[in-house]
């Protein structure tokens, strides 16, 4: 038995109120499972069993659930994915994983294109280090949508150079209803747990326009119809206007990105209990980014004038709002605390921006029992100096004392 002993501060998870931040709180952990949370008794713990940890100095929070990782990228450079594609590329993958659960403070993470079922075993095996995985496997589009990197200077025999099918990952490009159908057949048979499509073209990939359409309505019925009758929910990478309506009209459940979402595709996304996963760090991050191609950067500032403000009226309109790193730049993976910082510049509350990583997530990503510090939950922990909670740019100067994953 391991106890927590006198936290300063502990923020549980349970809601983004006050009434989630307790002090001077005793965690007791047994095993994997959080045992008790009680206020602190300076008569207990005793007996040898017993491993007491003085807290007193600490804020203490569920590790972060990062809604939307891609824990294969490098990068989005030519020699990036080649080097991901490459024989090297489970050694790198290994790193970002370690890297994202002892750095980056994420113990559980919704992968939405990469990762497969090896990846996700060897974590749960504890082979590699790293947060537990909600896998996707790929990121579906059309011919020339935002998962079809070859460029204009494409030669058709081939298929996308950004997640080529191999062993446990069928190809990310599918066009027409029945091929989408077979294609979700295809990633359940794989172990995914969820199905990412593009709703709308892409930031970064290098031939489609933000403004035109990726699948078509037929297509994404077809996948949210296969996705349901295999016990998986869709969520849609959506930028654009007219990708967010097609998302929201025919049944996917978490909307990412929401670049251009406006308050009547927030009603309606709140009438159909949608999600939404902004993903504000890494627009922030593209505008600074070097070696972007003039189109690619030309969409990067289309979004950056108008993300915040689409943020700020999905918020309003009380949708439930995840948070989601997208790291597909060098320098993410590790940094994904960033996202509450990212967050709260676009103007969601602190507390909103960490329930949105912490409990909120675990209810609504599958991830059973994580996201709390609460009786009977996995024991999912960071320990941190100051005052992490109102102020998460901390992290950034060293405030991560210490993770704990799984007890």
């Amino acid at each position: 038995m391991i106890v927590l002993s006198n936290i300063r501060k502990l923020y549980d998870g349970t809601s983004a109120t006050q009434g989630a931040i307790q002090e001077h709180m005793d965690v007791w952990i047994e095993d994997e499972k959080i045992k008790a949370v009680q206020p602190h008794d300076p008569k207990r713990p005793k007996g040898s069993a017993v491993t007491r940890i003085d807290c007193s100095t600490y804020t203490v929070t569920p590790g972060l659930i990062d809604c939307h990782g891609h824990v294969t990228i490098l990068g989005v450079g030519r020699d990036d994915i080649e080097r991901m594609n490459g024989p090297e590329g489970l050694i790198y993958s290994e790193r970002i994983l370690y890297t994202t659960l002892v750095n980056g403070g994420v113990t559980t993470m919704r992968d939405v294109g990469g990762a497969t079922h090896v990846l996700k075993r060897l974590v749960d095996q504890g082979v590699i280090i790293g947060p537990r995985l909600k896998i996707a496997i790929c990121m579906l589009s059309t011919t020339g949508g935002h998962a079809d990197f070859l460029g204009p200077d494409r030669c058709c025999g081939q298929v996308s150079a950004l997640w080529p099918p191999g062993p446990g990952r069928p190809s990310s490009i599918v066009d027409g209803p029945w091929a989408c159908r077979k294609r979700v057949r295809e990633i359940a048979a794989c172990g995914g747990d969820l199905v990412k499509i593009c709703a709308s073209p892409g930031v970064v990939s290098p031939s489609d326009h933000l403004e035109h359409r990726d699948f078509t309505a037929a297509e994404i019925d077809a996948i949210c119809e296969e996705a349901a009758g295999r016990g998986m929910y869709v969520a849609a990478h959506a930028h654009s206007q007219n990708g967010i309506a097609l998302a929201i009209e025919h049944g996917v459940k978490d909307i990412q990105h929401i670049s251009f979402m406006n308050e009547e595709l927030a009603e309606k996304a709140y009438v159909k209990g949608c999600t939404v996963t902004p993903t504000s760090w890494v627009g922030q991050a593209l505008t600074k980014a070097e070696n972007l191609s003039p189109f690619v950067m030309q969409k990067v500032q289309q979004v950056a004038e108008s993300h915040a403000q689409a943020v700020q009226t999905a918020f309003k309109s009380g949708l439930t709002m995840l948070g989601g790193t997208d790291p597909i730049l060098p320098g993410m993976h590790g940094r994904n605390y960033m996202e509450l910082v990212a967050l709260m510049d676009d103007g969601v509350p602190a507390l909103s921006a960490w329930h949105g990583m912490t409990g909120l997530a675990g209810e609504l990503v599958g991830a059973n029992e994580v996201g709390k510090v609460a009786e009977g939950y996995t024991a999912d922990l960071l320990v941190t100096n100051g005052e992490v909670v109102a102020h998460p740019q901390a992290f950034v100067e060293g405030a991560l004392a210490e993770v704990i994953k799984s007890g």
